[in-house]
């Protein structure tokens, strides 16, 4: 029986920033002295990112998007300044939609639910606030001082909602910190497959789902 939700935010809740990073490495690859892909770069740039994100030592995502950003730009020799791109492009996209079906599955839900999010604190409450939604609890790498997969963040999350692991399901569109994470926790995994993507042989998915309202199924 599922008494509790844990969910990730970023592309389960709202849209995740694709956009936004795709904009950005479009302008460093306008302006590389090395010919060099949009594409290219924002691989390289989220791969850096994850790097000095999770340390050691642990960064906060707001440090660690435009120093890994940086490095890109020296790697493929493009001038300017990375933290006053990242922050110009990030002011100019704004807060992230509610992904499909969110705000209609939320408002009939019943059960206690726990963001459990990589994102800094004081954005995510942010997001959270221009959208006017309410969760039970709110647990964030910054919180933890950790990121997923780690299962520090699943463990705070439990302990939000005073509920074991085999009680819960943890709702997220990353196979490997979401998916991954969760089960290697105990925690049954919902995988929220936004592209399609075939999920790889022997991934722990317990159910996958495209948008949130699949989930109404499940928890019945």
């Amino acid at each position: 029986m599922v008494r509790g939700l844990l969910l990730d935010f970023y592309g389960t809740v709202v849209e995740d920033d694709d956009a936004l990073v795709a904009a950005i490495a479009a302008r460093v690859a306008a302006g590389a002295s090395t010919p060099v892909t949009a594409e290219a770069v924002a691989a390289a740039w989220m791969r850096e990112y994850t790097t000095v994100a999770e340390g050691p030592p642990f960064r906060l995502l707001r440090d660690s998007a435009p120093e890994s950003l940086a490095r890109v730009m020296a790697e493929v020799g493009c001038p300017g300044d990375p933290a006053a791109l990242y922050a110009a492009e990030t002011a100019r996209w704004g807060p992230p939609a509610l992904r499909p079906g969110t705000r209609e599955f939320l408002a009939g839900l019943r059960l206690p639910v726990c963001v459990v999010s990589d994102a800094d604190r004081a954005d995510l409450a942010a997001v959270v606030a221009h959208h006017g939604l309410t969760f039970t609890a709110v647990v964030t790498s910054e919180d933890v001082r950790a990121y997923k997969p780690d299962g520090a963040m699943f463990r705070r999350a439990l302990a939000a909602l005073g509920l074991a692991a085999d009680e819960v399901l943890h709702v997220g569109d990353s196979l490997r910190t979401d998916v991954e994470g969760a089960h290697a926790a105990g925690i049954r995994a919902v995988w929220v497959n936004r592209h399609g993507t075939p999920a790889p042989a022997g991934a722990p998915v317990s159910h996958e789902i495209t948008d949130l309202t699949g989930l109404a199924a499940i928890i019945r």
